[in-house]
């Protein structure tokens, strides 16, 4: 996600979404109560009588108050309009339809803690190591996957004669598997989306005997290999599975820290411990589950656990928001709060 303008002292932010991963990001930002604003469509009606009256859909500026956030196709984010054209009446619901090059604005009242870091982590260029390759038996384009969009890395093109089909398609995967493993060895990526029309994936697996490359990989399909094929992988649904896949192992990894510091008397959990330490400036690492901040939103209790990422953040602690399934549930049953600290106490 692009951030287009931000002023903090009005709690303006004004961004464009560059990817379907930016709608997860935005689901997550948007709460009820919140003011969205910017050009969207219009369903308006043409014509006095009702018999001679044509519904036609216009594009203009409007701004609402946000009521319901859902995460589909698009993201639809529907609320009251509370300014726009004067034909347009104020109180009337509206629907955004927010895809990808949408440009809006956020205002919001407060700017939590939350909000700020996944705000932050839409635009982070670095968080994620993921190697997208689109081929068939002509072309392969290998794509190196980024928070707000991906890099072409080669497009390379296959020597394909008609009337040796089967012996140029083998040499052509053993190239593409070369290309495969130096980019790997130079990247370390963490995944592979491997794409192709057809069945092109199937029969370059049988051609690749490397078991550590094979175990990073997720098939997906895709129409054709073009200029638009990226773009078309990325709204595949295996990509969110591979997404998820490369957070939870990340997030996995600091909760077994978390719990080797349970064992070990070297972190706390709960609020209340958490708060002590935090106020001792024993924290290194705070750990907040998603669906604990969820539930807090929901319940209008969320400020306190926002003031202690506050408090941590003044400490110089790493404050992590843990939302991956596995990871999440072993932190919820730690309830839902917990802390790695900077040094382990002595009780005795």
């Amino acid at each position: 996600m692009k951030i287009l303008h931000k002023d903090m002292k009005h709690g303006i932010v004004k961004v464009k979404v560059d990817g379907r991963e930016d709608l997860w990001y935005l689901e997550s930002i948007l709460e009820s109560e919140d003011v969205i604003s910017g050009m969207t469509e219009r369903k308006i009606k043409l014509g006095g009588s009702e018999e001679k009256s044509k519904i036609t859909r216009i594009t203009i500026f409007l701004k609402i108050k946000v009521e319901k956030i859902d995460n589909d196709a698009a993201l639809r984010i529907t609320g009251i309009i509370v300014d726009g054209p004067e034909d347009v009446p104020r109180g009337d619901y509206h629907t955004f339809n927010v895809i990808e090059g949408t440009v809006i604005t956020i205002e919001k009242k407060q700017w939590t803690k939350y909000s700020l870091k996944k705000l932050d982590e839409s635009t982070k260029n670095d968080s994620i190591n993921i190697l997208i390759l689109a081929f068939d038996r002509e072309e392969a384009i290998f794509a190196l996957l980024k928070n707000n969009g991906y890099e072409i890395l080669l497009d390379l093109k296959g020597d394909v004669a008609k009337k040796d089909v089967e012996e140029k398609k083998g040499n052509f995967y053993k190239e593409i598997i070369t290309q495969l493993t130096a980019y790997d060895s130079k990247y370390a990526f963490t995944s592979i989306v491997l794409a192709s029309p057809a069945f092109w994936k199937e029969y370059l697996l049988k051609e690749l005997d490397d078991d550590k490359l094979r175990k990073k990989i997720t098939t997906a399909s895709c129409s054709s290999i073009d200029e638009s094929v990226i773009n078309e992988i990325l709204k595949r649904p295996e990509l969110k599975t591979v997404l998820d896949k490369d957070k939870s192992t990340k997030e996995g990894a600091l909760m077994e820290e978390l719990l080797e510091g349970v064992r070990n008397d070297n972190a706390a959990y709960g609020l209340k411990q958490v708060e002590t330490k935090i106020a001792a400036g024993n924290v290194l690492v705070l750990l907040v589950s998603e669906n604990l901040i969820r539930k807090a939103r929901v319940n209008r209790t969320y400020l306190d656990i926002d003031k202690l990422m506050n408090d941590a953040e003044s400490i110089n602690a790493d404050v992590r928001i843990i939302s991956s399934e596995d990871a999440a549930k072993k932190l919820d049953g730690l309830s839902g709060i917990a802390a790695i600290l900077r040094w382990k106490e002595n009780y005795s």
